[in-house]
């Protein structure tokens, strides 16, 4: 197989150090900064573009981290120097930002991997161009449903249904009536209780670099554990495993009706508002969700981070902070270099370092799914 050499900024690649990243969500933009800050030349491949907005928060606080340089960084573009919940819209903006300004990392979008494979000397992609992109080491940040993984662990590469799936909405605060807009003291998580599982109300700030940027947006997210059969007749779980979430277009009416009438007995305001906001517009995503307990991260020179890695249920509100751990981790094993067969050898380190500690992890939320969701 012919391999393409690969060129960043008029620098010839093919004789440094590299990887390869699949996936520029948070944990590949963690994973491309963490690496390039130990030296590496990054190529980070993503399928969809590259303005993605989510509404989705996320607590960026909890957990312990290590003290290194890298993760302090890591910390802060993500917390945005604050002990709240952040919008992933605003904390990817903050990755892509830094990783586009670092001269080593190269940012590939709408690029979809069709195929991964390795040799004694190299790790390499092919993708729906055609072309072959190939590093020292490959590292998949592809999500749930990774394709890496499947290279990495093929006698067990997927995620399985947890039991419930996760309704998500939200409206810009300057988008409320005055009089139920939320005041400048209150920010952060509300947890209340509704009849089909948790609810959770939100304030988080809009950092992203679009217009509004500066403001806030409100927002509901609630569990719900009574739709199973909905999501399997729309083909969103197939068997134990999920193949996609569900956006608001391709909600069938009267489960939006059911929703609405729901929230206008469960949220209080500003929360309903919110809610019925996202089911009016249809801007609502439904996401089932899914747990992943890997029994391995590494194969010679491919490696899993992130969502590919370990999917954990979100009631243990570490999933992000382990991806940080990963993307730092990493970059720690691979500063000694990667030469030969030291990339394997860091890999093998990595492993060593993580595979226990996000095993036990995802364990933790799952008896809660088995007793929310399944059961």
């Amino acid at each position: 197989m012919k391999k393409t050499t690969l060129y960043h900024d008029g620098e010839t690649l093919g004789n440094n150090e590299s990887a390869v990243v699949v996936g520029a969500s948070l944990s590949g933009l963690m994973t491309g900064i963490a690496l390039a800050r130990e030296g590496l030349h990054v190529t980070i491949i993503e399928k969809a573009e590259e303005e993605r907005p989510s509404g989705g928060g996320l607590r960026v606080d909890g957990g312990m981290f290590d003290r290194s340089k890298t993760a302090r960084l890591l910390k802060r573009l993500a917390s945005n120097g604050k002990s709240s919940v952040q919008l992933w819209s605003s904390i990817e903006y903050r990755m892509r930002m830094e990783a586009k300004a670092d001269p080593r990392i190269e940012l590939r979008y709408q690029t979809r991997v069709q195929s991964i494979d390795q040799d004694a000397n190299s790790a390499w992609v092919v993708t729906d161009k055609g072309e072959t992109i190939q590093g020292d080491i490959l590292i998949g940040a592809d999500g749930h449903r990774s394709l890496v993984r499947r290279h990495v662990a093929p006698h067990h590469p997927d995620a399985t249904f947890a039991g419930y799936v996760v309704w998500l909405s939200s409206i810009n605060e300057n988008n409320l009536p005055e009089d139920i807009r939320p005041t400048h003291k209150e920010s952060g998580v509300t947890m209340m209780h509704g009849a089909n599982g948790f609810m959770f109300g939100s304030i988080t700030d809009i950092d992203n670099g679009t217009s509004g940027s500066g403001s806030r947006r409100v927002g509901t997210t609630w569990y719900d554990r009574s739709r199973n059969d909905m999501l399997r007749s729309l083909g969103c779980v197939r068997g134990s495993v999920v193949h996609h979430s569900l956006k608001g277009p391709d909600i069938p009416v009267e489960i939006l009706d059911e929703l609405a009438a729901e929230a206008k007995v469960t949220w209080s305001e500003p929360w309903l508002s919110a809610a019925l906001h996202g089911i009016e517009s249809r801007t609502i995503i439904g996401i089932p969700i899914k747990e992943y307990v890997p029994d391995l991260l590494v194969k010679g020179r491919v490696a899993i981070v992130g969502d590919a890695a370990h999917a954990p249920a979100p009631i243990t509100a570490s999933g992000f902070n382990e991806s940080l751990q990963d993307a730092a981790t990493l970059g720690k094993c691979v500063a000694k270099g990667i030469r030969g067969n030291a990339a394997i050898d860091s890999l093998a380190e990595y492993e060593s370092l993580r595979l226990n500690k996000v095993r036990r992890m995802v364990q933790s939320g799952q008896s809660m799914s088995q007793y929310f969701g399944l059961a």
